[in-house]
């Protein structure tokens, strides 16, 4: 049976200000009522699969938990990566997990999905995934090529070859061409585009991957030797994972196995990879325009509005990309959104965090949004699910002064614990002992003003944390 593994990880350039290096664009709803993720995992709907195993990097592994929740799907557990390093140890990582809780012998087919993709056509998808199963169970390497509908110049290639039923043999992976070499590509009828899913027993790849790029394997190995459990999370050892090398399965196993094969898929796919890709695949006005939120267009055409707080009013534009968040804005034309990722490079040169994190920012007990802030001074509204308690915890530079606008608040300020309800107050003065949590059945909302000579977010001591946050 398949054994579905989720890709959960990217760093929140390309769609920025939108995805942000803590809120990537796999969890973003741009097409539809769930994020990427939640497709992703709705997709697999039909197939005969087990619960599907989540990799991601651990800064977000509150993010992905609380939308599969509130999706209401389950998984096997969410492997937590420590830092970055391509998708040739995510997926090892993956296929040695399987293997090291495969039941009766079963010998465990991994269907890799990225996370940040969107595809319209799901029964098309599956169609797709069922052909490629005789391949796999076979020993084969199967990777996916969509049929190209143009010449793209993002995506890279796969070249096929000689038909095997449903297949075809893959004489080469080719990367991202100019124009004209994507034109040829496109008109020889022999080319897809690479779309990064793959099915194949767990064992092949672990075998291809000790041929191919044995020190992968091993550091995979040593980083799973001693795992923790805690709340659905697999977390691997940091220092082992550190020293795996950094490659993608293209280049460590797929250019080099001689097992490869590529089934055509034909499903309305997306890797979304930038603003403009978002506005050719959305469904758009009588002017040819996007938009999404608070917007007003006079003799505005062909591009693509995203509001999120305020009123954008565009008049006698064409062709532009508008993308507001309460932080940024990004004025963009639709044919130069692929060097957004320099102005996130420049903000990082910068020092700034609009590339890191939103202004408001999720957490496992909630939300809070930086209303204002100042050199020594900072407003926060913050928002408390149901029954949720932020950690016990203290500031050596900060003090906070608590206001409940709506719901029931339960305070530890030092040796005493207090109720607190609308228009109440309190005040935690620096150094003292504290923690917040919601009682009541209803989400609490206060409004939090520090003052100190420091407001960052890491003079944060935890004594105890219900999130493994100590």
């Amino acid at each position: 049976m398949i054994l579905p593994v989720i890709m959960a990880g990217g760093n929140g350039c390309r769609l920025w200000p939108l995805s942000r290096e803590l809120y990537p664009k796999q969890f973003l709803t741009v097409s539809g009522e769930q994020s990427m993720l939640q497709q992703t995992v709705a997709r697999l709907t039909g197939l005969a699969h087990q619960l599907p195993l989540v990799i991601c990097n651990e800064e977000h592994r509150f993010i992905a938990a609380e939308q599969l929740h509130l999706g209401g799907f389950k998984h096997s557990g969410i492997i937590l990566e420590p830092v970055g390093r391509n998708t040739a140890p995510a997926i090892a990582l993956a296929a040695l997990q399987a293997l090291k809780f495969a039941k009766n012998d079963e010998e465990p087919i991994l269907l890799v999905l990225s996370s940040d993709h969107l595809i319209k056509n799901t029964a098309a998808f599956q169609s797709a995934v069922n052909k490629a199963i005789p391949f796999a169970e076979d020993g084969q390497l199967v990777t996916f090529g969509i049929v190209p509908t143009s010449p793209e110049i993002g995506y890279g290639y796969i070249n096929a070859g000689a038909m095997k039923g449903d297949a075809f043999t893959v004489n080469k992976f080719v990367e991202k061409p100019n124009l004209e070499t994507a034109q040829d590509y496109l008109d020889s009828g022999h080319y897809y585009w690479n779309s990064g899913m793959f099915l194949f027993k767990a064992s092949r790849y672990i075998e291809e991957l000790k041929l191919h790029h044995p020190d992968i394997l091993t550091a995979c190995e040593m980083s799973l030797a001693e795992t923790k459990s805690d709340m659905g999370f697999i977390r691997i050892n940091k220092a082992e994972f550190e020293l795996c090398p950094n490659d993608s399965i293209d280049y460590a196993v797929m250019e080099k196995s001689d097992d490869v094969v590529v089934v055509p898929m034909d499903a309305g796919w997306s890797d979304v990879g930038s603003w403009s890709a978002l506005w050719d695949i959305a469904v758009k006005d009588e002017n040819n325009n996007v938009t999404k939120g608070d917007t007003l267009t006079v003799n505005t055409s062909n591009s693509y509005l995203y509001s999120e707080n305020k009123l954008i009013a565009a008049v006698g534009i064409d062709n532009l990309v508008i993308v507001e968040t309460k932080d940024a804005i990004l004025v963009a034309h639709k044919d130069q959104v692929q060097h957004v990722r320099n102005i996130v490079s420049d903000l990082k040169r910068a020092g700034r965090t609009e590339h890191k994190i939103h202004r408001e920012v999720y957490r496992p007990w909630g939300k809070y949004d930086s209303v204002d802030c100042g050199p020594r001074d900072q407003v926060k509204r913050i928002t408390v699910k149901p029954g949720a308690k932020l950690s016990i915890q203290m500031h050596h530079h900060r003090a906070e002064h608590w206001v409940v606008v709506s719901g029931t608040a339960k305070v530890t300020n030092g040796d005493k614990t207090i109720l607190l309800t609308e228009n109440e107050s309190t005040y935690i003065p620096i150094g003292q002992v504290h923690a917040l949590e919601n009682p009541g059945v209803f989400p609490l909302e206060l409004i939090e003003v520090q003052s100190g000579s420091y407001l960052g977010e890491d003079d944060i001591i935890r004594f105890e944390d219900l999130y493994g946050r100590c």
